[in-house]
């Protein structure tokens, strides 16, 4: 089934396929400009049609930035058949993920970012924030597009069910997926603690105004607004 494709904000474009299988969509964005970049690479098994997607905006081996939150099937899971057809193209990632998964993993090295350590693809500026185990995992990290205001949030926002491609309210559905999963296997998804909210807060002064959101509909509106009500349903699951 080919991905569909979508701009969801200016020169950003959201490549999602949908698994009715298992009722969740699998999302990658593609940010066009004179380095451009993709967050998420996609399983292995994605990877014909994320190739196919970004061949009809981009020829996919001029690719300059392959960047994702954290390690995991999904977020890079296509890694280095994406290194393969874009030889020119630099793994980003949080410092953590570059030493101790990229190293053994990738085929070429991945450059290691610090928090808030900034690189460009042309018009837009992007800056690294260090989120350990937000969503996930101890090498997570995020990526927020300075420019126009986008944060890239991985995991955070989950929706299961296939949605459209952007909307102003999401919260909903994020509270009934993870209202879901509660009674699930997958209860320990996402943890949450005193941490978890003071790095949501960080997120939250940061005033995004697009979440591009991997798994259900991107957020366009006041992102902040979002990012606590986020907080709110998050913190009532565990009440």
């Amino acid at each position: 089934m080919p991905a569909d494709i979508h701009e969801i904000a200016p020169d950003l474009f959201r490549i999602s396929t949908f698994i009715p299988e298992i009722d969740l969509a699998f999302n990658q964005f593609l940010l066009r400009d004179e380095r451009p970049l993709l967050y998420h690479t996609g399983m292995k098994a994605l990877f014909p049609e994320v190739r196919a997607a970004v061949a009809q905006l981009i020829d996919p081996a001029k690719l300059a930035y392959i960047s994702f939150s954290h390690f995991e099937a999904d977020e890079s899971g296509a890694l280095n058949q994406w290194l393969e057809a874009a030889p020119q193209a630099e793994t980003v990632v949080g410092m953590i993920g570059a030493m101790v998964n990229m190293g053994d993993y990738a085929i070429r090295p991945a450059r290691g970012l610090v928090d808030g350590e900034t690189f460009s693809t042309g018009k837009y500026r992007l800056r690294f924030l260090a989120t350990p185990h937000l969503p996930h995992g101890w090498d997570a990290g995020l990526l927020f597009e300075e420019t126009r205001r986008t944060l890239f949030c991985s995991d955070l926002m989950h929706q299961n069910g296939k949605s459209v491609p952007i909307s102003s309210n999401v919260i909903e559905g994020v509270r009934n997926s993870l209202a879901a999963y509660e009674k699930t296997p997958m209860h320990s998804y996402m943890p949450f603690g005193p941490r978890t909210e003071k790095q949501i807060d960080r997120l939250i002064e940061l005033k995004p105004q697009t979440l591009a959101i991997m798994h259900g509909a991107s957020f366009s509106g006041d992102g902040a607004a979002a990012l606590r009500a986020y907080k709110d349903v998050r913190a009532s699951l565990l009440s």
